[in-house]
């Protein structure tokens, strides 16, 4: 349901002290979520409106801002050094996702995001995508190409990689992480998606409903940015009429828990597809709190595997700063 808000941006920080709404008054916002990731989002169509991580922290605030797991601001690529880089590579990549955590730091991108961006591109009037037609964007995780299906988009990720391949190939995990609920700690494996993951499979969905993440899970080692970790429940029987079927609960950096994590995904299927050795397929259903979204993998034009994320997203709300 679209609706029109007035909000008062929030003087108190989530990280306390204070936040200057000087400069945001009157700025234009939409609400958004790709199964329950929720974000704010900004169209800045002239690079007019630099946000402060203090600003975005105090936005994404659930109880004191309009709350999300982050900030979206539609910027044109041009604008953007990393942006000009990207368009040496592809001229097509118009718009850039310019992505921040809900704790104001800035993030690679995010799988769930990049839905919900198009889909704001989309609402704004700023592009024009019809059901089997592609738009390509810039992020920080580099140029990513959407396509709109019937039941949402569905997005080329890239290439994925193990962050420690020597030990992910040879010992088939490469740190271990402790999180509350859990009574001892767990191996995992790191795998990159443009950002970094660490995936720990649990037994028992049980399991997985007692994991706490309230704080930050342990990993160690821990990729040389931080990490996102998913807990993942592999389905019994794991493959059904082809496809495999993953539950899974996930900590993002600078955010907590979340809903949904579309790179999170895509990197528990890397992991449970890894571990399940030869036969194991390339397409996936990954459950998560807030929905489903789907996982493919797919030979890429370089010779490397891609994986395909693909899911709903939704604009909920608009309105004004105030």
């Amino acid at each position: 349901m679209d609706e029109t808000l007035a909000f008062s941006a929030p003087q108190p920080a989530a990280a306390g002290g204070s936040v200057p709404a000087s400069g945001l008054h009157g700025l234009a916002f939409s609400k958004g979520h790709g199964t329950g990731n929720d974000f704010v989002l900004i169209a800045d169509p002239e690079d007019a409106h630099q946000i402060s991580p203090e600003q975005v922290a105090a936005l994404c605030n659930r109880h004191l801002g309009i709350g999300g797991d982050g900030l979206i601001r539609a910027v044109p690529t041009r604008f953007l050094p990393e942006g000009l880089q990207l368009l040496e590579a592809d001229a097509a990549a118009e718009w850039f996702m310019d992505y921040r955590n809900g704790d104001g730091s800035l993030s690679e991108m995010c799988g769930n995001g990049v839905r919900v961006f198009v889909q704001f591109l989309i609402e704004q009037g700023l592009v024009t995508l019809n059901a089997g037609e592609s738009l390509t964007i810039g992020t920080r995780g580099g140029i990513k190409k959407i396509v709109r299906t019937a039941e949402g988009y569905a997005v080329d990720m890239g290439p994925w990689e193990f962050i420690f391949p020597k030990d992910a190939t040879s010992k088939a995990m490469d740190s271990l992480v402790s999180a509350d609920g859990l009574e001892v700690a767990r191996p995992a494996l790191s795998v990159s998606m443009g950002n970094p993951h660490t995936v720990v499979a649990l037994a028992e969905l049980s399991e997985l409903k007692s994991t706490q993440l309230f704080k930050a899970p342990v990993v160690d080692p821990k990729p040389a940015n931080g990490t996102n970790v998913e807990f993942v429940v592999p389905a019994e029987p794991l493959v059904h009429e082809g496809v495999g079927n993953i539950t899974m609960r996930v900590h993002e950096r600078g955010v907590g828990e979340t809903q949904s994590c579309g790179t999170g995904a895509c990197a528990a299927a890397v992991a449970i597809r890894h571990w399940a050795g030869e036969g194991a397929p390339d397409t996936w259903r990954v459950n998560v709190p807030g929905g489903v979204v789907g996982v493919r993998f797919f030979p890429g034009e370089s010779g490397r595997e891609h994986v395909e994320l693909s899911g709903p997203a939704v604009i909920v709300a608009s309105g004004t700063l105030s």
